[in-house]
């Protein structure tokens, strides 16, 4: 064989390889960055549409938000769930808003509340969690959120070891519109239930 034909051959044989690596290599980038921007998802601003949702709740009851809103007022309360532990912030902010469910109930506002963790054994700690609430009262409703799917889409995954999601409050009207949030970056970093009414009341 001549030195032409050897020459000629070569490269049309690893140009192959290499396309096909160099596009596997465009594929994995691409798809990195899509789901890099779904893992660092913003926080919806005062003012936007609050991004709908259905998630369980422990007993598998399937719960939309925009359903629990719809025609009314909602308080969307993102709290740190599971972290390995119940967190007593958690505890005391929850029996705080079950307690005021009455006043809230005579502004035509419900509670959502959102308990993330992993998904191991979740809804467990969650009835865990109730367990000193036989009955919650019928406008707060508390559903959990296995894998963090709503924590991350409302940018809200607490991303360290031993931790969930930002404890975080959202007052949505009548439209489902952002019109308050409370963004805790500490565990007691809460918004009480009297203040929740206090910003019902001034809209």
């Amino acid at each position: 064989m001549g030195a032409s034909g050897f020459t000629f051959r070569r490269p049309v044989r690893l140009a192959r390889p290499l396309r096909s690596r160099a596009t596997r290599l465009i594929l994995a980038i691409i798809c990195a960055l899509s789901i890099g921007a779904i893992a660092f998802a913003e926080t919806p601003a005062v003012g936007a549409k609050a991004p709908d949702f259905t998630l369980l709740t422990p007993i598998g009851k399937a719960v939309r938000m925009s359903r629990v809103e719809q025609g009314h007022g909602l308080i969307l309360v993102v709290l740190r769930g599971y972290p390995g532990y119940q967190c007593p912030y958690c505890v005391r902010q929850v029996h705080d808003f079950i307690d005021h469910a009455s006043d809230f109930r005579a502004k035509d506002t419900r509670v959502l509340l959102v308990y993330p963790g992993p998904p191991a054994a979740l809804d467990q700690h969650a009835k865990e969690f109730l367990a000193k609430e036989a009955n919650l009262p019928s406008n707060v409703v508390l559903v959990t959120d296995p894998d963090y799917t709503v924590t991350t889409l409302y940018g809200l995954r607490w991303d360290a070891p031993h931790e969930t999601a930002y404890p975080s409050t959202f007052i949505l009207n009548r439209k489902g519109i952002i019109v308050f949030e409370k963004i805790g970056r500490t565990h007691g970093d809460r918004l009480s239930a009297q203040a929740a009414l206090d910003h019902l009341a001034s809209n």
